[in-house]
């Protein structure tokens, strides 16, 4: 994975992060240590360290989208989510052009709200986030052994990080990908790495979590990424004779674990925060 995710044009932290994504090589594989139990209970505190049940969830959002030979482009964005009862609010704040839009899942419903002509239209979690490489589903939990059954897994060697690789495959239609693999850095049980596949085996996306930063809430602590980068596997363009992928950078701020008022995840609080 030498290079996979090379930033070229960005500044600052995203230049730092391309060095970190580039250090995830992968070096070593072998049959893994873990009994079975032991693996899927890795596995599960992987997918319960990306859910926060007893309390709310709030941050800031900056996604920047990059396209070769293209340039790049950057949303802001408020999410709230409320893992508890499955309902999230995505507020856009940033470009002008986009402000005041926003998405809402409840009822197990996804809307996308656009203020130009106060309307909601149907959306789903297979959609892409504001024409990104990310999929509104990227920014809520995710259910391993809910909607996957292990096909197999073994000890790698991720960088610095002692990692189990999953291979997942699905056991819902629900799911936005049929086939994953996962790695999950053994010490911390957290995330660090997802490949996200057709059924024919056709690789479609790359996600890369290098960093965690921790948030308190009450005696708890958990870990929420500080960033993770997205490519698409499928879109790129040849620059200079070498192809280049289209890529996705997420960066997380001000996350805070604490309850917000019931109104946040309804139509009516989209409505009226997208007039101001």
């Amino acid at each position: 994975m030498i290079g996979l995710f090379n930033f070229n044009g960005f500044s600052g932290v995203a230049k730092r992060l391309s060095a970190v994504c580039a250090a995830f090589a992968l070096v070593s594989s072998a049959a893994s240590a873990l009994t079975n139990d032991e693996a899927k209970a890795l596995l599960k505190k992987a997918e319960d360290s990306t859910a926060f049940y007893e309390t709310d969830f709030t941050a800031s959002y900056e996604v920047v989208q990059e396209r070769p030979g293209d340039g790049r482009s950057k949303t802001n964005a408020t999410i709230y989510r409320r893992d508890k009862t499955s309902n999230w609010t995505i507020l856009i704040l940033s470009p002008a052009k986009d402000k005041g839009k926003g998405y809402l899942q409840t009822d197990n419903t996804i809307w996308f709200y656009d203020p130009a002509d106060r309307r909601f239209t149907f959306s789903s979690s297979k959609d892409k986030f504001q024409g990104t490489n990310a999929n509104t589903s990227d920014f809520a939990p995710m259910f391993f052994t809910r909607d996957y059954k292990i096909e197999s897994f073994s000890d790698v060697k991720l960088g610095a990080y002692d990692c189990v690789v999953y291979s997942l495959r699905a056991t819902s239609k629900d799911v936005d990908y049929p086939v994953l693999k996962v790695w999950v850095s053994k010490n911390d049980g957290l995330m660090r790495k997802k490949e996200d596949y057709s059924l024919s085996g056709q690789k479609l996306r790359t996600t890369a979590i290098p960093a965690y930063q921790p948030v308190s809430y009450g005696s708890e602590t958990h870990q929420i990424p500080v960033s993770m980068v997205i490519q698409d596997n499928l879109k790129g363009k040849k620059i200079n004779g070498k192809m280049s992928y289209e890529r996705t950078l997420i960066s997380i701020s001000n996350a805070v674990l604490k309850k917000q008022d019931d109104a946040v995840y309804t139509k009516p609080y989209l409505e009226l925060m997208s007039g101001r």
